[in-house]
């Protein structure tokens, strides 16, 4: 799993005109799942995503996560984050599960998020032709990948 971490001040997803997901202040989550994703392996990224301090505090500095500011989250699918372009100008996208795989594993994701938040997670539509607007803070974006072996 890999997932694309951006604090924002807004964000939000449309599809075919309409809004499917919005958020204030939080972080937008890109997510990509590989057929090798497990249970665990979610719940740890989920976890650290909601735990990484990465919100100013008083003083300036970065040591407040999302949970300390009651900050959103928002949840949008992305196969791309896990393309292999090592080779060529095409990139090839066989590390990303297929639909039937992601799916679950995506819908699983955003449940564990909103449990350990508290509260309901905001989406973009799986499989989507989606247009993602956010309003970055600071900037500041985290590329996280899941450990390999978390069972």
């Amino acid at each position: 799993m890999r997932v694309v971490i951006q604090r924002v001040r807004e964000a939000r997803v449309t599809v075919e005109g309409r809004v499917t997901g919005q958020i204030g202040a939080g972080l937008l989550v890109l997510a990509g799942f590989a057929p090798d994703d497990t249970p665990a392996r979610l719940d740890w990224m989920a976890r650290k995503l909601l735990q990484m301090r990465i919100f100013s505090d008083e003083q300036g500095k970065m040591n407040r996560s999302v949970q300390d500011i009651g900050g959103e989250v928002l949840v949008v699918s992305q196969f791309t984050l896990l393309a292999d372009a090592r080779k060529g100008n095409r990139p090839s996208y066989i590390g990303a599960a297929p639909p039937p795989v992601a799916i679950p594993l995506y819908e699983q994701f955003v449940q564990q998020v909103s449990q350990l938040l508290g509260r309901p997670v905001a989406t973009g539509e799986f499989g989507a032709d989606m247009q993602v607007e956010l309003l970055n803070d600071g900037p500041v974006t985290i590329v996280l990948d899941s450990p390999d072996k978390q069972e």
